[in-house]
């Protein structure tokens, strides 16, 4: 990878086996949350890559990443283990589906999506935009923030429920209006999509990142 290496600041839990990973952002680095990051280490003498969303409001000075940490995985047990001062190889920002000033924004995120859920929902609710965040996970991460977040006038669903089955996010998604955006695996993409073609959203105009 022709990446850039960067410093660890910090490494935090945020529920579950889930970290957040504070870096330190390159002089010339400029990213939106909802864009993702190729991230690299070396574990056992093989280089390991893969790609995590920022789950920062911005890239100012530090970012971050959230990495749920699989104990069997090879790259999430390593960043886990990393401490501040270490460092850690980027590339990127990648991705098109991203925060770019939607005055009002509903966030539909699945599992590991709840990481650019929070941070477009921070940058959204400091631009004075409205916020909707709808987060399918039966183990939820980053509740603090998502508390602060409904603290500071966000609309907050947290279900354990496929997002079919849950008459409360169905409610809340055919009532919020604005630019959607769906982040989760594959079968949480196809359950979003189907719940907001039943609410009166087209799904078609959702701005959405596959993590696999």
């Amino acid at each position: 990878m022709d990446g850039t290496e960067v410093e660890v600041k910090s490494v935090s839990n945020v529920g579950g086996n889930t970290i957040a990973l504070e870096i330190e952002a390159p002089s010339d680095f400029s990213a939106r949350p909802g864009q993702f990051l190729q991230v690299a280490g070396t574990v056992d003498d093989e280089e390991i890559t893969r790609h995590y969303t920022l789950s920062s409001p911005d890239a100012e000075g530090t970012f971050e990443i959230t990495v749920a940490v699989d104990p069997d995985g090879e790259l999430g047990p390593w960043l886990a283990a990393r401490s501040a001062g270490e460092t850690v190889e980027i590339a990127g920002p990648f991705g098109r589906s991203y925060y770019e000033g939607e005055p009002s924004v509903v966030v539909l995120a699945g599992g590991p999506g709840v990481g650019p859920a929070v941070g477009i929902g921070e940058r959204a609710l400091a631009a004075g935009g409205d916020v909707t965040i709808v987060y399918q996970d039966d183990a939820p991460v980053h509740e603090e923030r998502l508390r602060e977040l409904e603290a500071g006038g966000a609309t907050v669903v947290i279900t354990d429920e496929p997002l079919p089955e849950s008459e409360n996010a169905r409610t809340v998604l055919a009532r919020a209006d604005g630019q959607v955006f769906i982040y989760g695996f594959t079968s949480f993409l196809t359950e979003a999509r189907d719940v907001l073609a039943t609410v009166g959203h087209d799904p078609d105009e959702a701005k959405s990142e596959n993590f696999g």
